[in-house]
């Protein structure tokens, strides 16, 4: 059923659909016209533009359905756990064990934009303490409140220390609501001293030994609360295997990013490739078959590289994007301008780096933790971006804060710095609340005399 590569709207995904549902194009279990996810709320898929493969379709049905998923692992008999903050770390520990099934409630952040603010969660926030100088992410607490969005986790972790102030304020707030948290530290992440032993960790950023050790610490604690909840050992074996499964998600990410970050023409669209990297991080409570999404989406971008279709037209400017979006129209508005992704960096690159098999499979996992770009300092996080922005060869870099969260007050102005300075390209930064539709004519404005900087610059 592959057809030339095209974005299309959620009208015609459901003509296309019925097509080939009378054509009798198999279809996952959770699979089915995109457009019945407006039924449940999710206003927002009206407004934007999907890519049209089978494939696509896949990713974005195993987006919308994971709350399913969830009801029907516990019905099954499975333990939910709530993972909170750490973006790649404990979801490989709990899902090394076959009765856990782990998710980040923190996911709630995007749903004030995929049912356009009408679902109540930010005003329920706002009743509860926590109004809009924080974070998106306090959607969370609303989601736990109404119950409607995800089932309660029977365990509920949290990584604290070097993390971001406003989720840590609202995880406290979640605490104090009834809703037992296990914290475990994450400190930050500073350079080894002169003498003292250091690591190497994924990403390149180094660490203390110490620093490792105490994390791997933490995450006994973690794997000790994990056990109690399945009722079963986790020894360093499941782990390992546990992890083998984590590195082939990333495996099949870094080979689906290279090929879209550097295929001419573009061969998959950067909406579609948030999703995707999006799965990485919990595997959108169902591993085996983030894996299996994957592979279709990459089997699909292969083709289109092999045949010399895709998006865009040649002279598409080179952007590289740092921070997710809490609009995701944001992404099909970026390449109305002209502009099309040569790289990202959207707070957890650390979830996409390959783990790490050399070294005891707990003390990996600490490295991984401790790899967070977050954690360290953003002269650290700007050094990788610089790297990325180098190797994927990005002709300018966008920035987009997130409205409130408070790791956005000034390190946006770090990176932008180091980024005019050691690449000579041009930056811009951008606020992006969960709807645009306001602030949309500005916006395209500035990307577009952004996509124009860049084209003046190429004929200089």
């Amino acid at each position: 059923m592959s057809e030339a590569p095209r974005q299309i709207t959620l009208r015609e995904w459901d003509r296309r659909y019925e097509r080939w549902q009378a054509a009798g194009v198999p279809q996952p279990a959770y699979g089915g016209p995109l457009g019945r996810h407006v039924a449940d709320g999710d206003t927002r898929l009206l407004k934007l533009r999907f890519d049209n493969s089978p494939a696509a379709l896949r990713l974005w049905n195993f987006l919308l359905t994971e709350e399913d998923r969830l009801r029907a692992a516990r019905a099954g008999g499975k333990r939910l756990v709530g993972t909170m903050k750490d973006l790649g770390t404990v979801p490989v520990m709990a899902y090394s064990l076959d009765n856990l099934v782990a998710f980040y409630p923190d996911g709630a952040w995007w749903i004030p934009c995929v049912m356009e603010v009408n679902s109540g969660l930010l005003q329920i926030a706002d009743s509860l303490g926590i109004d809009e100088s924080f974070c998106p992410v306090r959607a969370m607490l609303g989601a736990f409140v109404t119950e409607a969005h995800f089932p309660i986790p029977d365990l509920l972790t949290c990584s604290v220390g070097a993390t971001c102030d406003d989720f840590s304020a609202i995880a406290q707030r979640l605490n104090g609501l009834g809703h037992p948290i296990l914290w475990w530290e994450i400190p930050h992440r500073r350079a080894p001293e002169e003498g003292e032993e250091a690591v190497l960790l994924p990403g390149g950023f180094s660490a203390p030994k110490s620093q490792i050790e105490f994390v791997k610490s933490e995450l006994q604690r973690v794997r000790f609360a994990l056990e109690d909840l399945a009722g079963r050992s986790l020894d360093d074996e499941m782990l390992a295997r546990g992890i083998a499964q984590a590195n082939e998600v990333r495996r099949l990410l870094a080979q689906l990013q290279h090929l879209a970050f550097t295929a001419a023409p573009c061969p998959m669209p950067a909406l579609e490739m948030l999703i995707a990297e999006m799965l990485a991080i919990h595997f959108c409570s169902d591993r085996a078959e983030t894996i299996a999404v994957l592979r279709e989406l990459l089997e699909e971008v292969n083709r289109r590289v092999a045949a010399g279709t895709g998006y865009f037209p040649a002279d598409a400017v080179r952007i590289f994007w740092v921070n997710p979006v809490a609009d995701l129209r944001v992404m099909n508005l970026l390449e109305d301008c002209g502009g099309r992704i040569c790289g990202t960096e959207y707070l957890f690159t650390h979830a996409l780096d390959p783990i790490p098999v050399d070294v005891p499979p707990l003390e990996t996992l600490a490295q991984m933790a401790l790899a967070d770009p977050m954690v360290g300092s953003a002269i650290d996080r700007a050094t990788r971006i610089i790297a990325e922005i180098c190797r994927f060869g990005a002709e300018a870099v966008i920035v987009s804060r997130i409205p409130g969260a408070s790791h956005c007050a000034l390190e946006g102005e770090i990176i932008a710095e180091m980024v005019r300075e050691e690449c000579g390209l041009p930056v811009l930064e951008i606020e992006v609340p969960p709807l645009t539709d306001a602030m949309a004519p500005a916006l395209r404005t500035r990307l577009e005399a952004l996509v124009e900087t860049v084209r003046d610059r190429r004929s200089r």
